[in-house]
């Protein structure tokens, strides 16, 4: 199967801990959407706002990143909440805004309500807009980024 290419949307605070740590969840820590990805497929993050249920937008793609080995696991942040993750390579790049994208993003279909794709929170996208982000994010050869 050839590689495909997500979104998946998360404030940019609870991002870092994702690239941070070389892992990404979806979905409130779900496992479904995590089964959907393949090891090589390409996950572009975008970030609405700078904290996570926090009032400063952002608007923005903030991280890129590749799925790595089929691996999902759980790990435990707190008593209640044991999130399923899957291990990404992410690349350094650019945080790049959306606002001049948008008209030549395929899957914003209404321009003027653009933001209406990104409350799926998870989803897929064609190649096309993924080379549009991606020469926006990373310049030249991708350089993965080191995990602490």
């Amino acid at each position: 199967m050839s590689q495909r290419y997500w979104i998946a949307v998360v404030s940019k605070d609870h991002l870092a801990r994702g690239v941070k740590g070389g892992f990404m969840q979806a979905n409130h820590g779900k496992e479904a959407l995590l089964k959907k990805l393949k090891p090589g497929d390409w996950v572009i993050f975008y970030s609405p706002k700078q904290t996570y249920g926090g009032k400063e937008p952002l608007q923005a793609f903030t991280a890129i990143g590749q799925v790595e080995g089929d691996e999902i696991y759980q790990h435990k942040m707190s008593d209640d909440f044991v999130p399923y993750r899957r291990n990404v390579n992410f690349y350094k790049c650019t945080e790049t805004p959306i606002e001049p994208l948008i008209p030549n993003l395929h899957f914003i279909e209404n321009k003027k309500a653009w933001g209406f794709k990104f409350r799926f929170g998870f989803f897929e996208i064609h190649e096309h807009d993924f080379k549009l982000i991606k020469s926006t994010m990373i310049n030249g050869e991708p350089i993965i980024t080191k995990h602490i």
